[in-house]
């Protein structure tokens, strides 16, 4: 172990989900965890690694039951076992369970086999820890999330919705990624929340499944689809008589051009009759599904939908935390997959974030293009420690790990997200406590 003298370092990562069915077995950021494991070991401070839920995707395990899964885990991610034991030698690894390997928690038998590794396995819904004269409130997170919520902890039959979702939705894309053109439906951890999964779909669909050929004849037709509605309106003023300049100028503007100029007219006149067609069957479609929503809306059939606010039920958690001890300075827990601090009553709200990959939304333009799913890793620990004048702070450390745009993105899709990159910088330092309040720093 490092030396047992001074204050206490905490490092916390979350939301590793290691383990699965088939394609979702692949880790791609093992050499990055390994490397960070390796840093652990060889540093002198007094770490504690804090492992915040969800290290394994136990759910996403539908061939075997119980403490097998383990066995599989172990069997797969050899290297990585061994270097939780020779980190957890020098430094304390704490394990919490999350949602997704809840079954820690209904399982003696893993905190006996983790202790073979140096893992702490800890099958409660949170832990604190001092840091100074304060403390640190640790947990997953999905206790307040309704969806993912474990009503009767321990049991190791507990099926939130959440639940079903992955059995159901993510273990399938595990089984059926390969038999894509492109490996791509294994990514469907990452996408959040989870209403965006059939857009995502089609988005895949269009630009990796689709047939080229198809693809690139349809891609005029849709980047020119708002200029065409608005010709549409143009031309059906110029039939009924009421305004037919705007469709005389243009006949004569192409005209010059002679058969190019009629090629032109004849692609902008498909164009126009499609638009029209779409616009006369969209328009009473839309205004048929407002209306239904409305009545759906009005009864409450769908009052709990899958999405779950990314911060207002952690700063209720936070409040009421905060209120029962108010020597804790932080409350620090993942689930949500998106790291970000923000100030709580003068304490702060940490969110570790994710090891996944994360798909950023980037809708086009102009046209109605199906929207692209920008890929980025925000790979991160959260480092929390006392800071001078009795406060306490947390910074976000970044692991680096190359981009796969290149790699995820096709032509398309990557020229029409010149310039829309997502950024993915991290939060900064913050202190929160003592003497520097709660103002972030340098």
């Amino acid at each position: 172990m490092a030396d047992d003298g001074g204050e206490a370092v905490y490092y916390v990562i979350s939301d590793l989900h290691i383990g699965g069915d088939e394609q979702l077995g692949e880790v791609e950021f093992l050499e990055e965890l390994l490397g960070f494991l390796r840093r652990l070991e060889r540093t002198e401070e007094r770490v504690e690694l804090v492992i915040n839920g969800d290290a394994f995707g136990l759910w996403e395990f539908t061939d075997v039951d119980g403490i097998e899964k383990f066995d599989v885990l172990v069997e797969t991610y050899p290297e990585l076992f061994e270097q939780l034991r020779a980190t957890g030698e020098s430094i304390r690894i704490t394990l919490l369970p999350g949602n997704h390997d809840h079954e820690l928690a209904a399982y003696d038998a893993y905190v006996d086999r983790l202790a073979e590794y140096n893992v702490d396995l800890v099958p409660e819904q949170s832990i604190e820890r001092a840091v100074g004269d304060r403390t640190v409130h640790f947990e997953h997170g999905h206790q307040q999330d309704p969806n993912n919520r474990i009503e009767d902890w321990g049991n190791p039959y507990a099926t939130p919705l959440g639940y079903y979702y992955n059995t159901l939705v993510t273990t399938r894309a595990g089984q059926l990624s390969d038999r894509g053109k492109f490996n791509w439906l294994k990514d469907v951890q990452a996408v959040t929340p989870t209403e965006r999964m059939p857009v995502w779909l089609g988005s895949k669909y269009f630009y990796r499944e689709m047939s080229p050929l198809l693809r690139y004849a349809l891609v005029p037709f849709l980047l020119l689809f708002n200029i065409s509605a608005i010709l549409a309106v143009v031309a059906g003023l110029d039939l009924i008589g009421v305004w037919s300049m705007p469709v005389d100028r243009t006949t004569t503007f192409l005209g010059q051009f002679g058969a190019a100029g009629t090629a032109a007219w004849f692609l902008l006149s498909v164009n126009v009759v499609v638009a029209g067609l779409l616009m006369l069957v969209g328009i009473p479609l839309y205004l048929l599904r407002r209306d239904i929503r409305k009545t759906i809306d009005r009864f409450g059939i769908f009052e709990t939908g899958l999405t779950v606010d990314a911060e207002k039920p952690y700063v209720e958690a936070a409040e009421t935390v905060f209120e029962e001890r108010p020597e804790t300075a932080v409350f620090c827990y993942g689930h949500t997959h998106r790291p970000r601090t923000r100030k709580v009553d003068g304490r702060l709200l940490v969110n570790t974030g994710t090891w996944l990959k994360r798909l950023h939304r980037r809708d086009g333009i102009i046209g109605i293009l199906p929207p692209v799913f920008y890929p980025s890793y925000q790979l991160c620990a959260v480092r929390i420690e006392a800071a001078d004048g009795g406060g306490v702070a947390a910074e976000y450390e970044a692991i680096e790990k190359p981009s796969p745009m290149v790699e995820e993105l096709t032509l398309t899709e990557r020229l029409f997200t010149v310039g829309r990159e997502p950024n993915v910088a991290l939060p900064d330092r913050t202190v929160v406590g003592g003497d520097a309040g709660t103002e972030p720093t340098e």
